[in-house]
């Protein structure tokens, strides 16, 4: 079994939803696993199962059967792959905007009221539009992180962007923020909060009692933010 590698297996006809067919599943070898565990990856639509060192492919199969309905149930939850092509609709600070192919005209994409215009060859508008939601978040993180970091007094080394499947934002020992592109899909006040959490980090790299204080200072949405990711950040995953 190859790390890393992707199969698809049948699971017991009573414990599947028979219309998804096979359970697509990726194998991953870990040594620093302690037991078989499992999870769903919502980007790639697939449930991961963790082996230890010493744990034989049987032992994953069998977790995955005593936990097939579940698996199933949240594959099958999962909002449709979305592709960044013409004609596709994709949200931008939560409000959605059509993709629209305009042949003939400079491969630049660039915004307008309800849609992100893209010129250039038609096989080359997913890349392009990629790029142009990733230049996107960078722009509207570095405003909002310069404006919370002037009101804590602070100044973040660098900010990154990163395509992480559980991490929103991070900030490092040496004061560099980095924070997932997919955010700038969220509504503005989802971004606001998530960027002030990680400048908050710039004066307290702990979540205690001050550093909350100091979260609340920034924005208000601490709350509404973190339930708005939880019903609705899978989704922003299957984007792209």
């Amino acid at each position: 079994m190859a790390h890393g590698a992707s199969e698809t297996i049948d699971l017991p006809a009573e414990k599947r939803d028979s219309a998804m067919g096979g359970c697509p599943v990726r194998w991953r070898r870990s040594t620093r696993a302690r037991r078989v565990s499992l999870r769903i990856d919502a980007r790639a639509g697939e449930v991961v199962v963790t082996l230890p060192p010493r744990a034989n492919r049987r032992a994953g199969v069998a977790l995955l059967t005593t936990h097939a309905a579940w698996v199933m149930e949240r594959l099958a939850a999962l909002s449709p792959h979305v592709a960044l092509v013409p004609g596709a609709e994709v949200p931008l600070g939560g409000v959605p905007h059509v993709i629209r192919w305009t042949p003939g005209t400079d491969g630049t994409a660039r915004l307008e009221p309800g849609a992100i215009v893209v010129g250039g060859e038609a096989e080359e508008s997913p890349r392009r539009v990629a790029e142009f939601l990733r230049a996107e978040a960078r722009r509207r993180m570095e405003v909002l992180s310069a404006g919370h970091a002037a009101l804590l007094g602070v100044k973040p080394k660098a900010l990154r962007l990163k395509d992480t499947r559980s991490r929103w934002g991070s900030c490092a020992p040496d004061g560099t923020l980095a924070f997932s592109w997919r955010l700038v899909m969220a509504p503005d006040w989802v971004l606001d909060y998530v960027v002030a959490h990680e400048v908050a980090h710039l004066r307290e790299l702990n979540h205690s009692s001050r550093f909350w204080a100091h979260v609340a200072r920034l924005t208000p949405h601490r709350d509404a933010a973190v339930e708005w990711l939880r019903l609705n950040g899978p989704a922003l995953l299957r984007v792209g």
